[in-house]
């Protein structure tokens, strides 16, 4: 039988203060951040308002969106190395998860954060690397067939946890179920324009 969560190991205490600081880390707006300090205008007032790498590029800054993309996948890989190095696996996958929340809904932007995929990218490669790569493979190939970056997040959560199981990362399962849920749900706008034929495809102004 697939254990599909570590086992927790953990005091409750330190377990509270990592999810804390997964929180935080992942909480960092840094889209919003380097556009302002590039000069490229109020990222809330481009495009579709969000803070990840998709609305950073309509900026017209490749550097910009390519910054916000590590530095928005390094969060959640920061928070989930930083609890694996200190506590454990239990501690590494909350810490994970709230860096995750904490990209999509952060207190400091009453709640309206980014939609979480390179956090999502980040935090899976720091938490089993072969999963992580094999998801960022799985977002690039949907991305490239369908010319929908959308299109590749959503495949790539909804098959992680199948990875997860394929790549030997059983205790990764239940975490990255959850995660696939989330991204669902953030991304509810997106598949609505899909099913209309009106989502905007790779390049596309």
């Amino acid at each position: 039988m697939i254990q599909l969560f570590p086992d927790l190991t953990t005091p409750e205490p330190l377990l509270m203060m990592w999810a804390v600081v997964g929180y935080v880390l992942g909480s960092i707006p840094f889209g919003l951040l380097l556009t302002r300090a590039m000069g490229l205008g109020n990222l809330r007032e481009i495009g579709s308002g969000n803070i990840g790498t998709t609305n950073v590029l309509r900026t017209g800054s490749k550097a910009a969106a390519a910054l916000t993309l590590i530095l928005d996948a390094g969060k959640g890989a920061t928070a989930v190395l930083l609890a694996r190095t200190l506590a454990g696996e239990d501690a590494a996958q909350i810490a994970g998860l709230l860096a995750f929340l904490g990209h999509c809904f952060p207190v400091w932007l009453k709640f309206r954060g980014g939609k979480g995929v390179a956090t999502f990218l980040g935090l899976m490669l720091a938490l089993a690397w072969p999963v992580g790569v094999v998801c960022c493979a799985t977002w690039l190939f949907a991305a490239l067939l369908s010319r929908m970056s959308s299109l590749g997040a959503l495949t790539a959560a909804i098959a992680s946890p199948f990875w997860a199981i394929t790549l030997s990362f059983g205790t990764g399962v239940a975490l990255t179920a959850c995660l696939a849920c989330i991204v669902l749900w953030r991304h509810g706008a997106n598949i609505g324009r899909m099913r209309a034929g009106t989502e905007p495809k790779i390049g596309q102004h």
